[in-house]
């Protein structure tokens, strides 16, 4: 059976996570793509934007269909989302409101405010953050906090995975040996997303300062 090769024509030479992919599908197949996106939920720094046209670009040269690379990936976005749930769920909203008041700059509104947030706004937060990076490992944990029913949380996320897998799978199918062009593209995508949560996180923590000091100045 022939798989990837290390490099082809205008592409640079593989390595790191995309190495480690291509041996994962070149032992097991199919079934290796879906454990690498299992094991991509459960571990964030793990790329979905790579792993996911690599296996489109798989089942392009006819070492499994393309069948077979959507339902795999597709299922181990699900096993890994699930396995952050069930974290969520032994974590328990007790457990997580004792850990999280001894965050400094947090208190126990803070956590309240976000709850709130989430009971109006989970299950579409589920759908859409599928499809964020980072978000989509994230966000099955508070949902597991909250309960969300479980059959309501694996539907949401197998509808959101499949939408988000399926446009980078046929990229990479379609690409071919360009695959790796839906990195860069993808990249630009992540790092706003990092940026944005960056200033998000500096937004609340200046406010959350200021709102500290008038307390102090009001008492």
């Amino acid at each position: 059976m022939s798989y990837l090769p290390l490099q082809t024509g205008n592409e640079p030479t593989l390595g790191g996570v995309a190495d480690w992919a291509v041996t994962l599908m070149e032992t097991i197949g199919a079934p290796g793509a879906g454990l690498a996106i299992a094991l991509e939920n459960l571990f964030p720094p793990l790329p979905s934007e790579v792993i996911l046209p690599l296996a489109g670009f798989t089942a392009s040269r006819g070492d499994f269909t393309l069948f077979e690379a959507l339902f795999w990936t597709t299922a181990g976005s699900v096993v890994g989302a699930y396995l952050l749930y069930m974290l969520g769920v032994l974590l328990g909203r007790d457990r997580m409101r004792r850990l999280v008041s001894k965050v400094p700059l947090v208190d126990l509104e803070d956590v309240d405010s976000v709850e709130a947030w989430f009971n109006r706004h989970g299950y579409k937060a589920v759908f859409f953050g599928r499809m964020v990076p980072i978000f989509r490992s994230l966000v099955s944990i508070p949902a597991g906090i909250e309960r969300m029913p479980v059959w309501t949380f694996l539907g949401l996320t197998l509808a959101g995975s499949l939408i988000w897998n399926s446009i980078f799978v046929l990229a990479g199918f379609y690409l071919g040996e360009n695959w790796h062009l839906v990195e860069q593209y993808a990249d630009i995508f992540q790092k706003l997303v990092i940026v944005a949560v960056v200033l998000v996180m500096a937004f609340l923590i200046v406010s959350k300062v200021r709102k500290v000091r008038r307390k102090r100045e009001a008492s």
